[in-house]
């Protein structure tokens, strides 16, 4: 459920229409590149030259700069460029990013101009914040004073007023209805529900190789990007409609509607030009006509759904139920819980965009997570056999319940370092809807930077997990950074990192680290179903662990990414599996 309140990061415009700073320009190697960034140790891990980007020289980029980028910068100042003030200025250039994601640019920006600098392009102006005390003054301290923008225009036609872009009014009034659905009792019931579904992925698994046995070979080949995408759909299904897609081992309209629908989406937040809102489109564009059939499909299923729930439905007061018996309960669903909850009586429409939103987000991040830290322990051999042991002594041959995901501490860093060096989604987006003045941020301006209303504002999530200034080798895959306390004496303002912060949290999170972790946003709109996602990449991380040892089948530079709902692979995952006890 990752993606509540996650942003689709639309405005990717990195894909096709941006480019670096006016100092620097971006190589045309294979992604991931590798970043060159000041480093505050010496150290570094072995996937270090894989988790960055590399910028090349600067002075080669004024001889690149052709006459429609010129234009395009030109424009933006003379439209834009005296509303914000004194702000450093990136300016982009069309011509340098093609192919490229936006997030890379971003950074790259940050570590010139500061941490909130204007991105100047075409006729329009971005400011983009890279400072944990400056997203804490937009997400917590004026949370209301920002809305998701652009965002909504985009996922309108797709999550309607579902939580990610219902207007202000809607969002307060579901937000009070579905986060006290993600009560403890619920959590724990759905940790069945994740090792119900990660044992068909592993089933499945067993399968192959017990097919490629018999000729002689003891390692299979497997996209796992594909395989936890398919592990999140099954859990999204059973956990929140009490539906069984069943999409680890089959396929049905109603999977590939879904898989249509998310790629709309991702389409949709990296294409600049909002064609679809054209007169006819959705009947003249074979994109778009696809597009509204799989919607009905989905639409037609999520109906049938509802009107079951409410055929039974049993009203009681919040309270009651959140004190069911949710282990045993027949139907634990979200769902359920939203439909017999007393005193809300909302509409099949509005039902319906609240288990969309839940769907296309909630699925898209865990399936993201899952790759990344696998990607990520494929290239470090000691802590994936850390991992494991870790796994053997609490779990051994068992399954993982509620109580012992608590003790897999190690498996619960490794999720949320992977959180942090590929965030899901590496943007967040706002706009501002009066005026305000934004804190200056580390090393910016100490009276703050005025901006008028409707400005749009990029929250580089990506820039602040990989901030040199806020982590130490940030670009390096330490799950043990999070044990150890980091008190600040030379942030003004930033209270450093301190698990003593959040007690009793399982995961560290935007408290413990005063905003420098923004794994599931901050303030008020925050993403509801935070603690399921982690919950869930945590059983299916180390259900896997348990069985397999896993390799990347070439070489982590082999792995291309590409940026839309999140940061995923371009071609995949590949990846070698092998049982343990061959290897043992």
């Amino acid at each position: 459920m990752a993606g509540i309140s996650v942003s689709l990061s639309p405005l990717n415009l990195d894909i096709r229409y941006f480019s670096c700073s006016s100092s620097s320009s971006f190589s045309s190697s294979p992604l991931p590149l590798s970043l060159h960034l000041p480093k505050r140790s010496s150290s570094s891990s072995s996937s270090s030259s894989i988790v960055r980007c590399q910028a090349v020289e600067g002075d080669k980029r004024g001889a690149k700069r052709n006459v429609f980028d010129n234009a395009s910068n030109l424009l933006t100042n003379f439209l834009s460029g005296g509303n914000l003030g004194s702000m450093p200025i990136a300016e982009g250039a069309v011509s340098d990013l093609v192919g490229k994601p936006l997030f890379f640019s971003l950074y790259n920006w940050f570590l010139q101009h500061g941490s909130v600098y204007k991105l100047a392009f075409g006729p329009k102006a971005f400011v983009v914040v890279s400072d944990p005390m400056v997203v804490r003054h937009i997400l917590r301290e004026n949370a209301f004073s920002y809305d998701k923008g652009v965002l909504a225009d985009i996922l309108e036609p797709i999550m309607g007023k579902g939580l990610i872009p219902a207007d202000l009014d809607t969002w307060k009034q579901r937000r009070r209805v579905i986060a006290p659905g993600f009560h403890n009792s619920y959590l724990e019931a759905m940790v069945k529900t994740f090792t119900t579904c990660s044992e068909r992925t592993i089933s499945k698994f067993d399968k192959l190789l017990e097919a490629k046995g018999y000729g002689g070979q003891n390692s299979i080949e497997l996209d796992l990007e594909a395989e936890f995408s398919s592990l999140a759909l099954d859990v999204i299904g059973l956990s929140v409609f009490n539906y069984d897609f069943g999409s680890v081992t089959k396929e049905s309209p109603v999977i590939k509607a879904v898989y249509g629908t998310l790629f709309e989406a991702e389409h949709r937040s990296t294409f600049y030009i909002p064609y679809w809102k054209l007169p006819f489109a959705s009947c003249i564009v074979p994109r778009q006509r696809k597009f509204q059939r799989d919607l009905k499909i989905i639409n037609d299923c999520l109906d049938e759904l509802i009107r079951n729930a409410k055929e039974s439905r049993q009203e009681t007061d919040v309270e009651k139920l959140q004190q069911r018996d949710y282990l045993n309960l027949k139907d634990a669903s979200l769902l359920r819980f939203l439909v017999d909850m007393r005193g809300v009586d909302v509409d099949d429409r509005q039902l319906r965009d609240d288990l969309m939103t839940m769907l296309i987000a909630g699925h898209e991040t865990t399936a993201a997570v899952l790759t990344w830290a696998v990607f990520l322990l494929a290239q470090n051999p000691d802590k994936m056999k850390k991992a494991q042991a870790e796994v053997d002594s609490v779990l051994g041959s068992d399954r993982p319940t509620y109580e012992s995901l608590k003790k897999l501490q190690y498996i619960r860093l490794i999720v949320v370092e992977s959180l942090r060096l590929y965030p899901q989604p590496p943007l967040l987006i706002r706009r501002s809807l009066k005026p305000d003045v934004l804190p200056g941020g580390y090393k910016g301006d100490k009276d703050g930077y005025p901006i008028p209303a409707g400005t749009d504002v990029f929250l580089s999530v990506y820039n602040l997990h990989r901030s040199p200034y806020f982590w130490d080798n940030p670009h390096d895959f330490e799950p043990e950074r999070f044990l150890v306390e980091r008190k600040n004496e030379e942030i003004e303002g930033w209270a450093g990192f301190d698990p003593s912060r959040s007690p009793g949290a399982l995961y560290p999170n935007e408290i413990i680290s005063d905003f420098a972790l923004l794994p599931f946003g901050g303030g008020p709109r925050k993403c509801v179903g935070d603690q399921f996602a982690l919950m869930e990449s945590t059983v299916a991380l180390a259900m896997l662990l348990q069985k397999f040892d896993v390799g990347l089948r070439g070489t982590p530079e082999s792995v291309e990414l590409v940026t839309g709902a999140t940061i995923h692979t371009k071609n995949g995952l590949w990846c070698n599996l092998r049982t343990r006890s061959d290897l043992q």
